[in-house]
């Protein structure tokens, strides 16, 4: 992407004018370091009023943002997209003229009509109009997705995990620009529905035109969305194991009644399950809320997208609807601070899984799902590369991040981890990553930010052991490590092998005919007596995540394969 540089009065003359713009790349990638202004507030409350026409396939917003200043300023500063132009800003009512906007390349610049000190709080509304972008490829290129249902009627959403919340509202796009209080009043031409984030808040309908109110509070930045379409409504209410009644909403296209009540089942269950391993749900007093899309799906807080198709699966359960599902825990209640810890959201997200199957179906299941995360295992990134990065510098492997891995690998990860410290310290240490304490109940928690420095603490404090040697080997590092076998007479002589150096002290077990031993590896090495000819299989209940050369050379074989049928087309 180009990107763009304009003078103040220029950008400014050019917003008022209306001139549209491609996107910049600072606005087609989520989490760019904060601006100085930004660090300097806290946003309050965000009350935005959206006018969505999908004849024009555009939108009119009025946005009133609430900031409260830790520093004085003298100008504040926002996201939105160039291609939205902005007709007019105001300052605690004050009218800015065009020279006081300034928007070089998706970062808006408003000069403050007076310096403010610490401690005050300010009003800014920013009024916009446009044809916002549209993804091309929903949800992984994300934008509006501007749809028609089957029997031609508007079916519009939004994706911007990847790009951000500045592509239709004015925001602070970062992971901790999240505001304290969120209204949504979302226009829409009648009789459309527009089902939104937190707790509905109404509906009036004047000249042929429905407004739908919502309050979301802490709302996650790229986890508001737009979803609006001719749905039909199921609603029920859970009763949760701490005491809450949860309400249940599912939004679905008309037709889909028979499968949408067949998912609706899959609610309470996957709740209980969320509720039992790690702890209250996060929204208890707002909802659980899903929506029909015309994408896949994506983790939006409390009105997960879902576009999933309702197929069945062996498992017997709906692997989207239970992955998006738990980004309500890792994601909008637990956020990582910075985009380079995503594998606390995805690694997470994919490991409960497996342990979903675990409690459904028993071991056989979970193993098998573990076995088909272990196959698509890249290991050319770490997971973590311990700078700041922003969202697509960290899923795109096109750009040199780590991709799938940050799921599949994380999900191993944490596997392995749990084998090691036991389930107690590691769902303690999973509580209080999510909650940041070991009993949460409604009430006693707030939404909140961790990283992955503060997990491996955390993991420390409740297992009692330094485990930095764990999270080097397999978070820092690109490769996993290998375990070298070698014979010497009735000898199995064992050593792990990073690739990049450094110790590795897992333990590991070995079964040996009928029984098994487990090796401390104290030293990164250990050995046993296997007389010759006797059988014996290295880590037999598949505990540590480990170099295998076998799906090696199945990867490359499968990667030769598609080269091949690729150039035969």
């Amino acid at each position: 992407m180009t990107r763009w540089s304009l003078t103040v009065a220029a950008a400014g003359a050019a917003l008022l004018a209306g001139c549209a713009t491609p996107m910049t790349d600072f606005t087609a990638n989520s989490g760019s370091p904060r601006a100085s202004e930004q660090l300097a507030v806290s946003l309050e409350n965000v009350d935005l009023s959206l006018r969505v026409d999908p004849t024009s396939q555009s939108i009119a917003g009025d946005a009133a943002l609430t900031f409260a200043l830790t520093a004085p300023l003298t100008r504040i500063a926002v996201e939105l997209d160039r291609n939205l132009p902005v007709d007019g800003v105001s300052v605690d009512g004050v009218t800015l003229a065009p020279s006081a906007i300034s928007n070089p390349e998706g970062r808006l610049f408003l000069t403050l009509p007076t310096a403010l000190p610490a401690g005050a709080r300010t009003v800014v509304r920013i009024r916009y109009h446009g044809k916002p972008h549209v993804a091309k490829r929903a949800p992984w290129d994300g934008a509006f997705v501007w749809s028609k249902t089957e029997d031609g009627q508007p079916w519009v959403s939004t994706t911007v995990e990847g790009e951000g919340c500045d592509l239709f509202w004015p925001c602070i796009d970062h992971p901790q620009g999240k505001p304290k209080m969120m209204d949504m009043h979302i226009t829409v031409p009648a009789p459309l529905v527009a089902a939104g984030n937190g707790m509905s808040m109404g509906m009036d309908e004047k000249d042929g035109w429905r407004t739908w109110h919502w309050r979301a509070k802490n709302p996650s930045t790229y986890g508001i969305a737009l979803n609006i379409g001719p749905y039909e409504m199921l609603s029920g209410e859970y009763d949760s194991q701490y005491g809450n009644k949860i309400p249940l909403r599912f939004w679905y296209l008309k037709g889909h009644d028979k499968q949408a009540k067949g998912l609706f089942t899959e609610f309470k269950p996957m709740l209980k399950f969320f509720e039992s391993r790690i702890g209250p749900y996060p929204f208890g007093d707002e909802k659980m809320g899903v929506v029909e899309t015309p994408h896949l799906g994506m983790e939006h807080q409390t009105i997960n997208a879902y576009g999933n198709g309702y197929k069945k699966a062996p498992t017997g359960y709906d692997w989207l609807l239970h992955h998006e599902l738990s980004h309500e825990w890792f994601g909008n209640q637990m956020t990582n601070a910075d985009w380079d810890d995503m594998w606390l959201h995805e690694g997470f997200g994919s490991y409960m899984q497996p342990l979903y199957l675990e409690y459904l179906r028993g071991d056989q299941a979970y193993y098998a799902e573990l076995f088909k995360q272990r196959q698509h295992l890249l290991n050319k990134v770490p997971v973590v590369s311990g700078k700041s990065k922003r969202i697509e510098d960290v899923y795109e492997e096109e750009r040199g991040g780590p991709g799938n891995d940050i799921y599949a690998k994380g999900s191993l990860i944490l596997h392995t981890l749990r084998g090691l410290i036991g389930d107690e310290a590691f769902f303690r240490a999973t509580r209080r990553l999510v909650y940041g304490t070991d009993n949460p109940k409604p009430g006693n928690f707030q939404p909140r930010y961790s990283s992955t420095k503060e997990f491996v603490g955390i993991v420390k404090d409740v297992s009692g052991r330094d485990l930095g040697w764990f999270f080097d080997a397999y978070l820092y590092h690109a490769a996993v490590p290998e375990l070298v076998e070698e014979r010497e007479d009735d000898k199995l002589k064992l050593h792990w092998k990073l690739k990049d150096g450094g110790a590795f002290p897992m333990p590991i077990e070995v079964r040996v005919g009928d029984r098994i031993e487990r090796l401390d590896m104290a030293d990164g090495k250990g050995e046993l007596k296997v007389p010759a000819g006797e059988l014996y299989t290295i880590d037999p209940r598949s505990r540590v995540l480990r170099q295998e050369a076998h799906i090696d050379e199945w990867q490359a074989d499968e990667k030769e394969r598609k080269k091949k049928a690729g150039k035969g087309q």
